[in-house]
């Protein structure tokens, strides 16, 4: 079952005059509710999965107001909902993960922003880069610049963020254009306050339905509309967006004593600016900085009006744009040119050309900036910053002594998918080495030590569909991995039905584990417990045999050797076509999840409670540790013997273990040692429990030697 957000949503409630205290993406929540939105979908994926699990543990609320609530089956689907706010003046938002959420959307996207909008139609997506991503490394910004769609990247505090929302609204009705409006993941999770407005019911909701439909060709996106639409993009929506933006001061400007120089910085990046400066000496902590900056909450369209004012009289500029290609710092040479500025433009010299502008980074780039410019008054505080940085450096490098090991991440402890990979890898001993098309999702850890499983990931629920090219050219069955929220979201169209269709002797294995576990563990179609709100009744089997799959073998995932006997069996079968397994076993953390609140309230209540352990006898372990290669699981490591004559470690499992049973079924599988025992541990015993507890320590006390 989804985690509760029960607690998050009553913030939804606040009525004017009264203070939100909590996250980013959940003032982006209420935001929405104030504005009036009609309604909202999305697809979940970090860092915006808050919004769409807030508004559905929050339905008493958006009941009320008559907000349409959607979780939809992927990006597209999210994006295609927009369209109600062509024809109507209707107010709408989605939210998904960027840029790989954007690019499943891009062609309903582009139909979008070239007819135009009425209401008000807003883009929430989660800006996932750098270090702490989880996806490929783009930047929405080109995607907005391709489509002119407006782009919103508000400074990283709560009463910016939620102004930013609300004139977003405002801004996409006033220029007939969608608007994104993009969250790193440092500004999704930043804590602050705000004072807060009473929630706007919408004019037209659920309880306040249309009556007529509305047709207009000119809002089609075939030719010849398409053409005039082209031209009224450039012509009338362009210049109303920037009008709208310099007219309601969308962007920011903070003044400085040192007139000389500017800092233009995305407004993502001016918190991580701001901290530079501070360090510089150049700033206080209240943020009043000596160095006058301009803060783009727009990011695109750009005004040149206010970039000339701002650069008016400035003999050096640094602009501070995480990322490549730098598109703000190109667009500021034509916009200087053109007003006959002579402004110097600095930035990707100064800064690295791609990667996340950390404080690290940001910090030595400005003081290089200041060295190169010659500022006097920051020229010596900028030598010691850089100097003080690399002395801390080389003092915790001393400290260490050697480089901190890499830390990569992995499989939760009990992951059912886990057990899959244990199997390829024993059975690659009899078969050798095959290729495997691996998808997007946790099974992608796979592709990390102790498994190295998976050779290519092309896109979510894409595994099948990228496989299609590379299985004919190979001399043996190749293999895919999907996952479950890959299938629903992707995977049943692009790959399974081109399957059939092309008949591909392909295998397939789908990951069942009942959740988008890689996002949150939010529910899919097929999750085994649903909310109120949502079918029940949807099966990975049926959608299979529908499509017309007619090799299908269900496995329990913990089964090593069962699941290591259906994939010989699908890479040696007679069957032409395409054969799946599906892996099923529900996401361990989802079940610790539901089962800890019902032992603890078993054991409060003083009723029986038994509770499965695995470990390794030590006398028996030969420390082989070959169960460790073949597992991976983060309970499953070594210590010291106590026994003076093995100088190896033993194999141990620590008290993180939740009792799957993987480790003595890989000990099993591969005819390993017999070091793995299980044990039961009894909570409130019965009699009976007592009485076997005491024959078994008498047979054990008799057996035992003088």
């Amino acid at each position: 079952m989804e985690r509760s957000f029960t607690k998050e949503a009553e913030l939804l409630k606040l009525g004017a005059g009264q203070t939100f205290h909590g996250e980013g993406i959940l003032a982006v929540t209420k935001a929405l509710l104030q504005s009036g939105v009609s309604y909202v979908g999305g697809y979940q994926g970090a860092p915006v999965s808050h919004m769409m699990d807030v508004l559905n543990d929050a339905r008493d609320i958006i009941e009320g107001l008559g907000v349409h609530i959607e979780t939809n089956a992927s990006e597209a689907g999210a994006a295609a909902m927009l369209g109600a706010s062509i024809n109507y003046p209707i107010r709408g938002a989605v939210t998904w993960k960027s840029t790989v959420g954007t690019n499943v959307a891009s062609d309903a996207l582009s139909n979008l922003a070239s007819a135009g909008v009425r209401g008000g139609a807003l883009i929430v997506i989660g800006e996932d880069y750098g270090e702490g991503a989880s996806i490929i490394q783009e930047r929405s910004h080109a995607f907005a610049m391709k489509s002119q769609i407006w782009l919103l990247d508000p400074r990283p505090n709560l009463p910016t963020i939620v102004r930013m929302v609300e004139k977003g609204f405002e801004l996409s009705e006033a220029s007939n254009t969608p608007v994104m409006l993009e969250l790193r993941i440092r500004a999704c999770h930043v804590h602050g306050a705000f004072e807060t407005r009473d929630n706007r019911a919408p004019k037209i909701s659920r309880n306040a339905p249309l009556e007529e439909p509305d047709f207009d060709f000119a809002r089609i996106s075939l030719p010849p509309a398409t053409y005039a639409q082209e031209k009224h993009k450039v012509e009338v929506r362009w210049p109303a967006a920037q009008a709208f933006i310099r007219e309601n001061r969308l962007n920011e400007v903070f003044d400085g004593e040192m007139t000389e120089l500017g800092i233009v910085c995305q407004g993502g990046m001016y918190n991580v600016a701001m901290r530079a400066l501070q360090q510089l000496g150049l700033a206080d902590v209240f943020g009043e900085s000596k160095i006058p900056i301009y803060v783009l909450n727009v990011t695109y369209p750009l005004v040149p009006e206010e970039v000339s004012a701002f650069c008016a009289g400035k003999r050096a500029l640094l602009v501070i744009e995480e990322g490549q290609p730098a598109y703000i710092e190109d667009a500021l040479h034509p916009i200087l040119r053109r007003a006959d500025l002579q402004t110097g433009v600095h930035g990707k010299d100064c800064l690295p050309m791609a990667g996340e502008y950390t404080g690290e980074v940001v910090l030595a780039g400005v003081a290089k900036w200041i060295e190169t410019v010659g500022a006097a008054a920051g020229v010596e505080a900028a030598r010691r910053a850089v100097d003080q940085l690399a002395a801390v450096k080389k003092r915790a490098a001393e400290l260490l002594g050697a480089t901190v090991p890499a830390r990569p991440p992995g499989f939760c402890i009990g992951c059912p998918e886990r057990p899959v990979f244990s199997a390829m890898k024993l059975l690659e001993r009899e078969t050798g080495r095959f290729h495997i098309s691996a998808d997007i999702g946790c099974h992608t850890f796979s592709t990390l030590p102790p498994f190295n499983i998976g050779n290519t990931v092309l896109g979510y629920g894409l595994g099948l569909a990228s496989n299609s090219g590379i299985a004919p050219l190979f001399g043996k069955r190749t293999v895919t991995i999907m996952g479950d929220g890959g299938f629903w979201h992707n995977g049943l169209t692009s790959g399974i039905a081109n399957a059939v269709f092309n008949r591909d002797d392909a295998i397939l294995v789908i990951m069942k584990n009942g959740y988008t576990s890689a996002t949150g563990t939010q529910n899919i179609p097929s999750s085994p417990h649903q909310s109120e709100w949502k079918s029940g009744d949807m099966s990975i089997e049926r959608a299979l045999k529908g499509i017309g799959v007619e090799w299908v073998k269900p496995i329990y995932t913990y089964r090593v050797d069962k699941m290591r006997t259906a994939l010989r069996g699908a890479m040696t079968s007679a069957y032409k076509g395409l054969k799946v397994i599906i892996a099923d076993a529900e996401c361990q953390l989802e079940r610790q999840r539901r089962l800890r609140p019902q032992v603890a309230a078993r054991l409060k209540a003083g009723k029986r409670v038994v509770r499965t352990r695995f470990g390794v006898d030590e006398d028996v372990c030969t420390g082989d540790h070959s169960c460790i290669r073949l597992s991976g699981c983060p309970s499953l490591t070594v210590k010291n013997s106590s026994d003076p004559l093995k100088v190896d470690p033993v194999a141990h499992v620590n008290n993180a273990c939740v009792g799957c049973g993987l480790c003595g079924e890989v000990a099993h599988a591969a005819v390993l040692c017999p070091s793995f025992f299980r044990a039961e541990i009894v909570h409130n015993p019965n009699i009976w429990d007592r009485v076997v507890a005491r024959l078994r320590s008498a047979f054990i006390r008799r057996m035992q030697p003088a």
